[in-house]
């Protein structure tokens, strides 16, 4: 046992990297029932969907369970901000493709993050983790209160100070080899693209807290690597969004599966913000029109990439995965946690 897993209640110090949009109850709650800490990504979620969706949680796992929230970053943009139709027009023909269509302005892009976080609160699930941003003093004594540890993202050794300070629980360091969205706050993502090699090691020098390693480990020598860094835990987002337990759809797992080194790449034109995944057509086409501020974006090319996951056309959706995706070769979230385990030092 470490500081980390007395803090979260666990047995193993491995987490499961929260997905927005992918994230499964079965997944969530694998890798909590193998003694890890399983994440599920709320991005998106109305107050009523986060209540259901971790009584779920409680009804498939007695472990514990972490949700995840985004921070705004305050350059987030609401639909009277924007006129939506030059960004539809440049994506008409990946509408058309996915057999959707373009839809008129909604009222908002996303709730409010206030209301989510007080339904989170109210759910009380084991651990709230954040990305874009430090949570404020109100939140972290209102989590307390409840029994919530609070766990921070960092980009860099700045962003690790400010969730230093500001008291989390514990802190992810995570370096640019990641899959996803690149969550820096402090700097453009761009300015903060350090590798999880430089990175954890002078985060752990940095702050207080224990470190949670994440970017680029998918095996048992990722996980040995981590700790010798100083890490206290490890944090596997695309060696598990591989599994037949995640909600990646059949032909994103396979494009993880038959993914190279140099196979992934950063791109805002799924989103917005950038984030990095394996090229397809959708990204291509978007990358060479008009691409909206987030969440615009983000909400925009939701339309068809729902679409294209109903229809199971794997060119049309966002193929999130890391720079270790050609070291994911198992399919299922019980056995990635044992070869996880295998790392962790004696």
């Amino acid at each position: 046992m470490n500081r980390l897993t007395h803090l979260l209640g666990i047995e193993l110090p491995i987490v499961l990297g929260p997905f927005g949009g992918l994230s499964s109850i079965a997944l969530t709650a694998a890798v909590s029932d193998g003694g890890g800490l399983g994440s599920f990504g709320l991005y998106g979620y109305a107050p009523a969907r986060i209540a259901e969706t971790v009584a779920a949680l409680r009804a498939a796992t007695p472990r514990p369970v972490a949700v995840n929230l985004w921070m705004p970053r305050g350059d987030e943009i609401t639909p009277h901000d924007i006129d939506l139709q030059p960004y539809a027009d440049a994506a008409r023909s990946l509408f058309e493709a996915a057999g959707a269509s373009v839809p008129a302005a909604p009222e908002s892009f996303v709730p409010p993050v206030e209301a989510q976080i007080d339904a989170v609160l109210e759910a009380r699930p084991d651990v709230l983790s954040v990305v874009f941003g430090v949570p404020d003093a109100a939140l972290l004594s209102r989590a307390r209160e409840r029994g919530i540890a609070v766990i921070g993202t960092a980009t860099s050794v700045a962003e690790a100070r400010a969730l230093d300070e500001a008291g989390v629980d514990a802190i992810v360091a995570t370096g640019s080899e990641a899959g996803g969205h690149r969550v820096s706050f402090l700097r453009e993502p761009a300015d903060s693209l350090v590798g999880t090699f430089a990175l954890v090691p002078q985060v752990v020098d940095a702050v207080s807290a224990p470190v949670v390693a994440a970017g680029g480990i998918a095996d048992r020598r990722g996980v040995a690597a981590a700790f010798a860094l100083g890490a206290e835990g490890v944090q596997v987002g695309t060696a598990f969004l591989r599994t037949r337990q995640s909600a990646a759809t059949p032909g994103h797992r396979a494009a993880i599966a038959g993914a190279a080194d140099t196979d992934t790449r950063l791109t805002s034109a799924m989103s917005g913000r950038l984030a990095r995944g394996i090229p397809n057509r959708a990204m291509r086409e978007l990358e060479a029109g008009r691409i909206a501020p987030f969440p615009a974006q983000n909400w925009l090319t939701g339309v068809f990439r729902s679409a294209a996951t109903a229809a199971g056309d794997a060119d049309l959706v966002s193929l999130w995965a890391g720079q270790s995706a050609g070291l994911s070769r198992l399919d299922d979230a019980r056995e990635v946690l044992d070869e996880l385990r295998a790392g962790l030092p004696v």
